[in-house]
């Protein structure tokens, strides 16, 4: 799932940067349309893969072949991206947006934690149950990450909060402007991510109870 994510990624930057803002010459161009087109088949590669290892209804496996173990990886990926995005003003001047930072680096942890217990078949360690763990956390991580979509606007678009409403920069190149509405933008992302796998862990919980 990870190297399908990645692969992704790769297809949507490389030919953004390459190939659509450095004005690259002929024979330069061809190579890097080539690249992001089997880049591209790559990333269909490894969704077919991980669409053939998922687990199928009923069947029992492992939590990481099933939605909710693919749904925590999406949601570590995201995190990821957010911190790349993060500038130290961004939650430095204010309190409400270092609990913003507190929320991404809360719950990336803990799904982190989450995928090396399952991969290391180490859930027996738990003080309680793994499925009341998985429950409690992930209620636990959409009622922050709620928090957070709606402190992150708050504190960097609305004037009453110092936050800018309107693009300052001017041209094509990529500035803190645009970081702060991509930051908004996957957190509101992953408080959707998150909400599926709740409710997908519910209905596990239901299904075995």
């Amino acid at each position: 799932m990870y190297a399908t994510l990645l692969c992704l990624s790769a297809s949507i930057i490389f030919p953004v940067v390459y190939i659509q803002k450095s004005y690259p010459s002929g024979e330069q161009r061809r190579y890097r349309i080539a690249a992001t087109v089997f880049s591209c088949l790559a990333c269909l590669a490894y969704s077919t893969e991980v669409t053939m290892t998922k687990a199928k209804p009923g069947e029992v496996t492992g939590y990481m072949a099933t939605v909710p173990g693919l749904l925590k990886v999406v949601e570590t990926f995201i995190a990821c991206i957010i911190f790349v995005f993060l500038i130290r003003y961004d939650y430095e001047r204010e309190d409400a947006l270092k609990w913003c930072l507190a929320v991404y680096c809360i719950c990336f942890i803990l799904s982190l934690v989450v995928i090396i217990l399952c991969i290391g078949e180490c859930t027996g360690w738990l003080p309680c149950a793994f499925n009341t763990f998985l429950s409690a956390y992930t209620l636990l991580a959409v009622l922050m990450y709620a928090t957070a979509t709606i402190i992150w606007p708050i504190y960097h678009f609305d004037r009453k909060h110092n936050g800018t409403p309107h693009r300052p920069c001017s041209g094509s190149s990529f500035c803190d402007w645009d970081k702060h509405v991509t930051i908004a933008v996957l957190t509101a992302v992953n408080l959707l991510v998150y909400l599926a796998d709740l409710v997908h862990s519910a209905r596990l919980i239901f299904i075995q109870g």
